[in-house]
């Protein structure tokens, strides 16, 4: 069963939704250029490149590579060209320093322990999206209030010490997401129709089941407050989670391999 057929049911006021959603990219083009999009290629940031185009704005969109996508994510990027007639720019971590972590801590290093998880995400992430974000006034983003508690008090607009971040799809829920996919033929990772409702790194990832919540296959082992990589924290640490009091160890939870101490 398509994600599409499961989730594609739109809320009463969706066309009010597209409208001010459209309004905010086309006024946030003016307002904050240089602009360009931070796409993950998950369901939400698709949506947020079509509706880009719909409201022919002029703002570049980039992806962080980090070196451990899935197959399905990465396949992904030269569908969304295709279809759009556009370049997205691929930003990836320094080699050096990826490899130095690897080599130092291994490559399952994220399941050890909070801290090395965070290590390894500034590395495959944090810093790239510095590179992409250099001399940007602002930049687009897939986060909409829905997905998980730490992002129920994201607004559309937010100001940051350098530039602005833009959040169109705020007020969208997931049925939304999907019927605008749905009605626009949009290309999408086939990951979600095998119930990855949130896609990330390979290592950081696993599907759901039903009754789980959007972000529940993202760093499953960990305590829910930790589960953000720092892409969407806050400089002031206002909407940064809780550090868990405690670690909680790969080997009492349902791991994507196994793995030894």
């Amino acid at each position: 069963m398509s994600a599409i057929s499961l989730y594609a049911k739109p809320s009463a006021d969706f066309a009010q939704k597209l409208a001010r959603s459209l309004a905010l990219l086309k006024s946030s083009a003016i307002a904050y250029s240089p602009l360009t999009q931070a796409s993950s290629l998950g369901a939400e940031d698709v949506v947020v490149t079509h509706l880009m185009r719909e409201a022919g704005i002029d703002a570049s969109i980039f992806v962080l590579d980090t070196g451990m996508l899935h197959a399905e994510t990465v396949a992904l990027i030269g569908r969304i060209e295709d279809r759009y007639g556009i370049k997205v720019e691929v930003y990836r971590p320094e080699a050096a320093a990826a490899s130095a972590f690897v080599q130092t801590h291994g490559l399952e290093a994220m399941y050890k322990s909070l801290d090395l998880r965070k290590q390894c995400c500034h590395i495959r992430k944090m810093e790239p999206l510095e590179r992409a974000l250099a001399g940007k006034k602002g930049w687009l983003t897939g986060l909409r209030r829905e997905q998980s508690a730490a992002r129920a008090e994201v607004h559309d607009i937010e100001q940051q010490p350098e530039r602005v971040k833009i959040n169109p799809l705020v007020e969208w829920t997931q049925g939304d997401i999907w019927h605008c996919i749905s009605q626009n033929e949009i290309p999408y990772n086939p990951l979600h129709d095998q119930f990855f409702p949130s896609i990330g790194c390979a290592p950081c990832t696993r599907a759901v089941t039903l009754g789980e919540d959007f972000r529940s296959g993202r760093w499953w082992w960990e305590n829910e407050s930790a589960k953000e990589c720092g892409l969407h924290v806050a400089a002031d640490g206002s909407h940064e989670a809780q550090e868990p009091a405690a670690f909680e160890p790969l080997s009492s939870i349902i791991p994507i391999r196994e793995i030894t101490a």
